[in-house]
């Protein structure tokens, strides 16, 4: 059934930096619901891993900005930076006032669905969009749809996409090693890394 509003996606991470999956995920869901634009939401401090080495959020934001510079669907926004939140409810309520013409679908790989229920006020983010839940390697296929049946499946769709195995704390480690991660992340970031010695 088509939505009686735009839908607008919002896809929240540390982007330390931003990835090859981070883009696929996002393109993915536009297709499959439809959406209007996907903002991307660098964390200011994600409150579910340790503050250890973190690249500083301001670097962040402008990784993500040249990631997603050449696709008009995409959008990179500073609201928890700007606003220092730090729980995912709080991102939506505060893009909910900014948005209430829009319907936010929030996107998340399956890892975070299967600790949704350790977030901080799960049912109350679900109140204030629904899922895209795009499959991580290594996330069990029966513990998925077991999450999609805890929360809801009119609120959850499931992403059909290869599983892409790409994670920014991977990438930060081999740019420490001094290798590639040329195709790994858009050649802009790639060209930000390098030129700025980021991870080295």
């Amino acid at each position: 059934m088509a939505s009686a509003q735009p839908r607008l996606g919002v896809l929240g991470g540390s982007f330390d930096p931003p990835h090859v999956a981070h883009l696929a995920i996002a393109s993915e869901a536009c297709q499959a619901l439809g959406l209007e634009r996907v903002l991307f939401v660098p964390a200011a401090a994600p409150p579910h891993k340790g503050s250890g080495g973190r690249t500083e959020a301001a670097i962040r934001l402008e990784m993500t900005s040249l990631a997603i510079d050449d696709d008009l669907r995409f959008t990179a926004s500073g609201i928890e930076v700007e606003r220092g939140l730090v729980y995912s409810v709080d991102t939506l309520r505060a893009l909910s006032e900014r948005h209430p013409d829009r319907e936010l679908v929030f996107i998340m790989g399956s890892d975070s669905l299967l600790q949704l229920e350790e977030w901080h006020e799960p049912e109350t983010l679900l109140s204030l969009c629904s899922l895209a839940v795009a499959p991580r390697p290594g996330d069990a296929p029966e513990a998925i749809a077991a999450a999609v049946g805890r929360w809801g499946a009119s609120r959850v769709t499931m992403l059909d996409l290869p599983m892409l195995g790409v994670s920014s704390s991977g990438l930060r480690l081999r740019v420490a090693r001094g290798r590639s991660i040329r195709y790994l992340v858009p050649h802009r970031v790639e060209q930000y890394i390098q030129e700025t010695g980021l991870y080295r």
